[in-house]
């Protein structure tokens, strides 16, 4: 892309993470990207460059939001903790105490944390759903209280790439009133002064980036040149190419391939879907972070308990090691960070390449927002670089 200006700062001792943002640029591994840090609530890094939108060349700004996959279950998963945590709510007991129908099919003894930590047997949905069915939290909740599971409640855990939000989110909608989206809205951005929306208005979808795909260093990488042997890259890659996999169900739930658009049509940034659904500057997703760290969400108790792992090893869905706690990920394959974040670090990735994550230990908060999607299910090597290069700067 030729030299592209970055915009931004870093504070003495960051300087290699300048360079690696830069580095992602000149390797043109980037259309358009943004990064924040803080230590504590002192901001360290604060970096943008490139085009929000490629076609048009509109370039990238400060508040440029942008949508951020799965990132999105750390808000709803804060959003359930602090439910819980201000009504007295324990979500160690079952779910059929406050959603009666859920008990179906043998799921009686599911637990809210069952819901939060990707242990609910409930990866994919039994038939097709469209993108605008997933409009409505409802029906998605009330299609997965009625569905069997894939296994029983609570003795084994898989990723559940969409239905998660469902799920989760059920926690506040039942328990509280008001879906995802607003409760994020009323109770965690609004009052925080965050830059994100779980469901974005019009006036942010109208200067939000536009998502786009290119060259990055997975893709590059080529097909592999033996079939997927037996190890657990290999069970994932021969379960992404068979469409009846659970992987692949679950990865469809719903089906984007017949959304105009995908990801960046304008309904379906709108609807906010709980798992799925977040708009977010880089600043704004590592501010929500700093103020979790900070006790500006829920209690540090309370955290510091939904960050211990409630479900790890092998995944029933990614077949890759995975490690949760109450809705955010821990360092595993899935969630690759240096090896001084491993005591501390939690957060979450997002489908393509973002990264939201905290480090109880060292008190960091890191948002890193990008519109070049890759075929990373989770982080990648664009995000690892750059949060190594935060680790660095620490000493």
């Amino acid at each position: 892309m030729g030299d592209v200006e970055i915009h931004g700062s870093c504070a003495p001792g960051f300087e290699r993470v300048h360079k690696v943002f830069a580095d992602n640029f000149a390797r043109d591994l980037e259309t358009g990207a943004a990064l924040a840090v803080f230590v504590g609530d002192e901001p360290v890094v604060d970096l943008w460059a490139g085009a929000a939108d490629a076609a048009t060349g509109r370039p990238w700004e400060h508040d440029t939001p942008c949508f951020a996959f799965s990132c999105t279950k750390a808000l709803t998963a804060a959003a359930a903790l602090r439910v819980a945590e201000r009504g007295g709510h324990d979500l160690a007991a079952p779910v059929a105490e406050w959603w009666p129908e859920f008990a179906a099919e043998g799921k009686e003894a599911a637990t809210g944390e069952d819901l939060l930590a990707h242990r609910a047997g409930l990866p994919a949905f039994d038939r097709d759903v469209t993108a605008a069915e997933a409009a409505d939290p409802a029906a998605m909740a009330a299609l997965l209280a009625a569905q069997a599971p894939a296994w029983p409640p609570g003795t084994a855990h898989g990723y559940h790439p969409l239905t998660f939000g469902w799920l989760a989110g059920e926690i506040v909608r039942r328990l509280d009133g008001r879906t995802v989206g607003a409760y994020v809205a009323d109770e965690i951005a609004g009052p925080l002064g965050l830059d994100l929306w779980v469901g974005a208005p019009d006036d942010v979808l109208d200067r939000a980036a536009r998502l786009t795909t290119g060259p990055t260093a997975a893709r590059r990488r080529g097909p592999a040149a033996a079939e997927p042997g037996d190890d657990p890259v290999g069970r994932m890659t021969r379960a992404a190419r068979d469409p009846g996999s659970l992987f692949s169900r679950a990865f469809r739930a719903p089906d984007m391939s017949q959304a105009p658009g995908r990801y960046n049509n304008r309904d379906v940034l709108a609807a906010g879907w709980p798992a799925a659904g977040l708009m977010t500057t880089a600043t704004a997703l590592a501010g929500f972070y700093r103020d979790l760290l900070a006790g500006r969400i829920v209690a540090p108790g309370t955290l510091r308990a939904a960050v211990e792992p409630r479900s790890s090893g092998e995944d029933r869905v990614l077949h890759l090691e995975s490690t949760f706690g109450l809705g955010f990920m821990r360092p595993s394959h899935v969630f690759a960070v240096p090896r001084a974040a491993w005591p501390g670090a939690f957060g979450h990735t997002g489908s393509g390449g973002s990264i939201g994550l905290a480090d109880l230990e060292h008190g960091i908060s890191l948002g890193y927002v990008m519109n070049r999607t890759g075929v990373e299910l989770s982080g990648g090597i664009r995000a690892m670089r750059l949060v190594k290069a935060v680790y660095d700067g620490l000493g």
